[in-house]
């Protein structure tokens, strides 16, 4: 995939905090011990297929202004690879993060064209539906 100019991962490493990282043993929430926070992956060169292959949707996304930066809003929008969920993967300890204006409006736009909205952090999660309203998934 080509990269986007302004795009780059930088200093941001959300992913790593946020996301569930099963070959790596690393549960939602806590840092990964292979990050460096604001300096990227300590094993970068061997890193696991999951984190050589994931790549959030603001980084391949030209329509998401900078502002949708996971580490400035506390959300990673993703595609969930099993389903049709469109995903905002927010930070068991700010677990409403998704509640963010900008963030909200974006999934609410997301749910009307006809997609699975979800907003998760760790093991809570709620949609997200077409008329605005939300709830928590069972």
């Amino acid at each position: 995939m080509s990269t986007i100019p302004g795009k780059a991962c930088g200093e941001c490493s959300f992913c790593c905090k946020v996301l569930e990282i099963a070959e790596l043993e690393k549960p939602a929430g806590p840092w990964c011990s292979h990050c460096l926070k604001t300096a990227g992956c300590n094993v970068y060169e061997t890193r696991p297929d999951v984190c050589r292959d994931f790549e959030c949707l603001w980084k391949g996304d030209r329509g998401l202004s900078s502002q949708f930066r996971p580490d400035r809003v506390g959300v990673i929008l993703m595609e969930d690879p099993d389903s049709d969920e469109y995903r905002a993967v927010c930070d068991p300890a700010k677990p409403m993060a998704w509640r963010n204006p900008l963030i909200f409006q974006h999934l609410l736009s997301v749910a009307k064209s006809g997609r699975l909205v979800v907003a998760k952090a760790g093991l809570k999660a709620w949609r997200i539906w077409p008329n605005g309203e939300s709830g928590p998934c069972v």
